[in-house]
């Protein structure tokens, strides 16, 4: 809207980078300065450029697009019972403590960096498709531009998805606006938005690569895409339509899937190494770097994962992990639900890789850490700094290689299982779908209820970002959730930022105040 739009239309490409060497990662670039829309795109490499312009709001201006830190998984894990915010003290980023504590308001909390990162890469989505659709390019082939178009498209649907279910009520832009129009447009029904969102990624699917390799590795491939489609079908309640979709990807329960080449991990605790980057099981995934060397003039443009920075014990003195900022502290509830159904010191087999229980091993080792704010004694493990990892260069706080894998195949068959169950579908293929995701870990079958799905989904997925969507869409948030002050109708989604009700059509959402 008017603070994203109007700066990107005038000035497309802001620190954006030229064409990526054959020898990088998708998106490990380097900064050019700025670009004036009107004398860019004659090459295919300016083409390509725009493209990773669209890509980049995934994984740079969470490091600054709100001054603050704005990661998915530490926002939304914060908003959950997986975590509380922690850090220093009760307004170390406040926006994390706002939504850990649903204090939020109209000009106050995460849902600008939310709005301001997605609506951004709604722009950018929006700009190169309508050049790609509208230019010709000299030595782009159509083919190339074909797949860059889907790749755009994908990313408009995935920023869509994230503003519909945050926000709901949202402007539906789908093309590059003039600075007057900016300010006129109204919010959409959302049931519209979901339409939008669908046939984007239906658009998507036949112009995207079967798999990617290489320097293509985190470019978005047909599986991504029947991926998202059959999540956002799953959010929309098309239930039958989700599970076909993700039935796609999911191939035969345990096996793997035809052409994709998907499989479950073996060994769980492997999924979220670093030296096992975009894995059998890894769908859709974030690629961070520590190649730039990053210091903390670049913080705005950091495309390191500083989220592991962030859940590491603060002043920790001990061996193998590094030290951190003491964020995202495991709940006393999210280790509750590892140990509940077993009894005694029997936990279920994910904790290990889950949960770091730092008041154990300090006692272990004599060593020490200092407990942040809301310290629970217990910690975030998949993403945690490793000493292993750190950086060689540039501010090891800002490189850290961790990528985050935001749709990976047992969330894809805990998705079909419940879509399955949900819309009356094959019950016996639910249970294959559940079951192979606890035999990985070597736990024993259990019956296809929704019950059962839901206690799946909180274990194989804790701390990856998930648990507050599903909360909400289940309609469990309000019980859930009551311990962090969640109120019904009113926290579902979030506040329009107060920024953006200025001389514009957009009109708060219920519960919170102008």
């Amino acid at each position: 809207m008017k603070k994203i739009d109007v700066k990107y239309i005038a000035v497309f490409l802001l620190g954006l980078s030229t064409l990526i060497s054959c020898k990088k990662s998708f998106l490990e670039t380097e900064p050019k300065g700025q670009f004036q829309q009107a004398n860019y795109y004659s090459t295919p490499d300016e083409a390509f450029a725009g493209l990773a312009a669209a890509y980049s709001p995934l994984v740079t201006e969470i490091g600054g697009m709100d001054a603050s830190y704005s990661d998915p998984r530490g926002l939304l894990n914060s908003g959950s019972d997986d975590c509380y915010a922690g850090g220093g003290g009760s307004g170390d980023i406040a926006n994390w403590q706002l939504f850990n504590n649903y204090q939020m308001t109209a000009g106050a909390g995460p849902q600008l960096a939310f709005w301001g990162i997605d609506f951004l890469g709604v722009s950018r989505a929006n700009t190169i498709i309508d050049v790609l659709q509208t230019t010709t390019i000299a030595g782009l082939a159509d083919a190339t531009k074909n797949r860059y178009i889907a790749e755009a498209t994908f990313l408009r649907a995935h920023y869509y998805f994230d503003l519909v279910r945050l926000f709901k009520n949202i402007p539906l832009i789908t093309k590059t606006l003039a600075p007057a129009d900016i300010y006129m447009q109204p919010q959409a029904d959302p049931a519209t938005v979901y339409t939008s969102i669908e046939a984007d990624l239906q658009a998507a699917i036949p112009n995207l690569p079967a798999t990617v390799s290489g320097s293509e590795l985190g470019r978005i491939t047909q599986g991504a895409a029947i991926a998202l489609l059959g999540k956002v079908y799953l959010y929309d309640k098309k239930y039958t339509q989700a599970a076909t979709q993700l039935a796609i990807v999911n191939g035969t329960p345990g096996g793997t899937t035809a052409i994709y080449g998907y499989h479950l991990q073996a060994n769980y605790g492997q999924i979220f190494n670093p030296d096992n980057k975009f894995n059998s099981e890894s769908i859709f995934e974030w690629n961070f770097t520590p190649n730039q060397a990053y210091d903390w003039d670049h913080w705005s443009t950091v495309k390191g994962d500083v989220y592991v920075q962030m859940v590491g014990a603060r002043d920790y003195s001990g061996p193998v992990y590094g030290s951190g900022w003491g964020f995202n502290p495991v709940t006393t509830q999210l280790v509750s639900a590892f140990t509940a159904p077993y009894y005694g010191s029997v936990k279920d087999p994910r904790y290990g890789y889950t949960i770091l229980n730092m008041d154990s091993l300090v006692k272990v080792q004599n060593t020490s850490y200092t407990p942040s704010y809301q310290n629970t004694g217990y910690f975030t493990l998949k993403y945690a700094p490793l000493n292993k990892y750190k950086a060689t260069q540039g501010v090891i706080d800002l490189n850290y290689p961790n990528n985050y894998i935001e749709i990976r195949l047992a969330d894809t068959y805990l998705m079909e299982a419940e879509a399955l169950i949900q819309g009356g579908g094959d019950a016996t293929r639910a249970a294959a779908l559940l079951n192979a995701v606890r035999a990985r870990v070597g736990l024993t079958p259990v019956a296809a209820t929704m019950a059962n799905i839901k206690a799946e989904r909180r274990l194989e997925l804790a701390t990856e970002g998930h648990r507050w969507f599903d909360l909400v869409r289940w309609g469990d948030a309000a019980s859930t959730l009551a311990f962090k002050g969640f109120i019904a109708g009113k926290n579902e989604i979030l506040p329009i930022p107060l920024t953006e009700l200025a001389n514009t059509k957009l009109v708060q959402n219920p519960g919170y105040a102008k």
